[in-house]
């Protein structure tokens, strides 16, 4: 098969497809690589590393014209007169931007979008929402430490003791769990709020305290365990008493990192701006959901701003900005996918009985397969 691997040109993405080690692996099966001259330098993957293993260094359009194009992010617009009829592009796609599904499928491509695989075990090794919301998770506490004017850590000096910075994480998916994590290496006080009670074992397990909210009704039950590893929309009842509760500890906070997300809708609003006002001078909001509005109304996605006296990050690509390990974890999903469409006889397999194949199918044959 001939493999295409293009330099991304959506502003401010960083990452690649394919590195050199995942190149090797596919050398090593017999397929043959043309990658864009400086796709991965961002990545701290040089042309000449790409190389090293076999690999065709080609510029952009050589790269787009193969059979199969591997993609972090989906094609733009202007790319797509360069894509091959007929061709395949696998990539994280967005499986709910229904236009930009109609332009794959009127460009005549077949498009995977690995987002949409099922969140079940034999899934999690190509499962690109998990490795890079990991990474997200990190990079949102490092962003905060460097937003934050004070240490993180309890110190005991000469000049007296500074107290150790109280961090509220809201959503405790892979990202929060990550966060959990890094503030605590770094020594913070955390506490951890989410609408799935299953979550609270793990929580504490990192060493954070979770913010438990009571359910009143089996409504609130149901909805709070979610549905395929995601938070379901919660009753109002439980929301209003949810949100008192966490005004409490953020108003205490000195970082709040809300993670929420709903796939295909907006973020929910889980820091207000009363909130916000309620924050003490200094304190740093880092909003992971900004891409999707945001948690916080005030959040403005793609800019850090000062609102009440609170620093608001509105990071919109948090992997792209740990680029190398970003690449190198989405690159070895993309080759654990690539083993269900690539059989080892060659060509190009669509086995629609695999319920990973079927569930990243987004377009083909002109048409999208997904509504």
């Amino acid at each position: 098969m001939l493999i295409g691997v293009p330099a991304e040109t959506t502003a401010g993405e960083t990452r690649v497809a394919v590195t050199p080690e995942t190149a090797k692996k596919l050398k090593g099966q017999g397929h043959t690589l043309r990658v864009a001259s400086g796709a991965g330098l961002a990545a701290s993957a040089t042309d000449e590393a790409y190389r090293a293993v076999g690999a065709d260094i080609t510029d952009q359009a050589g790269a787009l014209g193969c059979d199969l194009v591997l993609k972090v992010r989906p094609p733009q617009e202007n790319e797509l007169p360069a894509f091959r009829r007929g061709a395949t592009v696998v990539g994280m796609l967005n499986p709910f931007d229904a236009a930009g599904l109609q332009r794959l499928a009127a460009a005549g491509l077949t498009g995977f979008a690995l987002e949409a695989a099922p969140r079940t075990t034999r899934a999690q090794s190509m499962d690109v929402l998990s490795s890079q919301a990991n990474i997200a998770g990190y990079k949102a506490v490092m962003i905060a430490a460097s937003a934050y004017q004070r240490f993180f850590p309890m110190l005991m000096t000469a000049a007296g003791t500074v107290k150790a910075a109280r961090v509220v994480i809201l959503g405790v998916g892979v990202a929060g769990l990550q966060a959990i994590a890094t503030a605590k290496r770094l020594g913070a006080v955390i506490e951890a709020s989410d609408v799935r009670p299953s979550v609270k074992e793990q929580v504490e397990s990192l060493g954070a305290k979770f913010i438990d909210v009571p359910y009143e009704t089996q409504e609130e039950k149901e909805a709070a365990e979610g549905v395929g590893g995601y938070a379901r929309p919660m009753p109002p009842g439980w929301l209003e008493r949810q949100k008192l509760e966490v005004a409490k500890r953020v108003a205490q906070a000195d970082v709040v990192i809300t993670t929420a997300l709903i796939p295909g809708r907006p973020a929910p609003v889980l820091v207000t701006e009363e909130m916000v006002r309620a924050m003490k001078p200094g304190s740093v909001i880092v909003d992971l959901a900004a891409p999707q509005g945001g948690n916080c109304p005030l959040t403005e996605p793609g800019r850090t701003v000062a609102r009440h006296g609170v620093t608001i990050v509105g990071e919109t690509n948090l992997p792209a900005l740990v680029a190398a390990d970003a690449s190198a974890l989405y690159a070895r999903n993309v080759l654990d996918f690539l083993k269900l469409i690539l059989p080892k006889e060659g060509g190009l397999k669509i086995d629609l009985e695999d319920d990973i194949v079927a569930a990243c199918l987004v377009a083909q044959n002109g048409e999208v397969r997904r509504k």
